[in-house]
């Protein structure tokens, strides 16, 4: 059995991690706040830009734009959202399943990856995946102009040729509690059925189409980005928050348990101590 002074080491030592757990799940929780009032604002916006796509690709059917273009697959683009930290519960293992999955079945020669995350650059410089492009150190903290700059170079390499499509692989935020790993195409943007949504004939086009094109469209790639990443961040502090949650409460269970078997051993010491005495005494008679 351990000591009496080897069982106050463990209570203090669960003691300061239920302090740093706890102190976590306030800091998630806080941040969680800003960062799922963002993701929920980001969605709608980029539902609608959307919708004006549909519509404008329903109704001029006769113009095709580059990321449109439809060709034979060649070299696949990536783009792996994962956490900078740890102590997240299964948020990062449940999206690197996925995403093995889907460059299981692509094949190493055939998929490159443009990694988001510090944990996702670590998991995939490992295990020997051609990472063509690293934002390590992100949290939550990438800026818009840094969303554009990555939005555009994704956009170029499919426009030039370089990864003739590109995923998106990402947890999308539901609630607090609720999860959802994602794995959609980014590029080509797929055109709607016509028979699923209503042909307008009535379009009056001011500019002409390719002009609104050459503008709206690097623009919702933009909006899906900034969204993308909104959820990404929104479902890490929600996984970390609940996490931690659970960590404290096993903590405060732990030391429960130490402090009961702590006190059995006091009190069989001082029993010990108290037959010893009355031994002696015994013995003195």
């Amino acid at each position: 059995m351990a000591t009496l002074r080897d069982i106050r080491k463990r209570i203090r030592s669960v003691e300061n991690i239920k302090q740093i757990t706890r102190a976590m799940e306030m800091v998630a929780a806080a941040r969680l706040r800003k960062a799922q009032a963002k993701a929920e604002q980001a969605q709608p916006y980029a539902a609608k830009m959307r919708q004006i796509l549909e519509n404008l690709a329903t109704a001029s059917s006769e113009f095709t734009h580059p990321l449109y273009q439809q060709r034979e697959v060649k070299k696949t683009g990536l783009v792996v959202i994962a956490a900078d930290r740890g102590l997240c519960g299964s948020y990062n293992t449940n999206l690197f399943q996925i995403t093995d999955r889907f460059l299981k079945e692509r094949g190493p020669d055939k998929v490159e990856l443009i990694v988001v995350g510090r944990k996702g650059v670590d998991y995939y410089r490992r295990r020997k995946w051609t990472i063509k492009k690293r934002v390590p150190e992100w949290g939550g903290k990438i800026t818009f102009q840094q969303t554009k700059n990555l939005t555009h170079e994704l956009v170029d390499w499919f426009i030039t040729g370089e990864l003739d499509e590109i995923w998106l692989v990402y947890t999308h935020f539901i609630s607090i509690p609720s999860r959802k790993v994602v794995l959609e195409k980014f590029l080509k943007i797929e055109k709607p059925k016509t028979e699923e949504k209503q042909v307008f004939t009535d379009y009056i086009f001011e500019p002409d189409p390719a002009e609104i094109y050459a503008e709206i469209l690097p623009r919702y790639c933009v909006t899906k980005m900034q969204t993308v990443l909104a959820e990404a961040y929104a479902s890490e502090l929600a996984a970390r928050m609940i996490s931690m949650g659970a960590a404290t409460q096993n903590a405060e269970e732990m030391i429960e348990n130490l402090t009961l078997v702590r006190n059995k051993v006091r009190q069989a010491a001082i029993t010990k101590e108290m037959l010893e005495i009355t031994s002696g005494a015994e013995a003195l008679k």
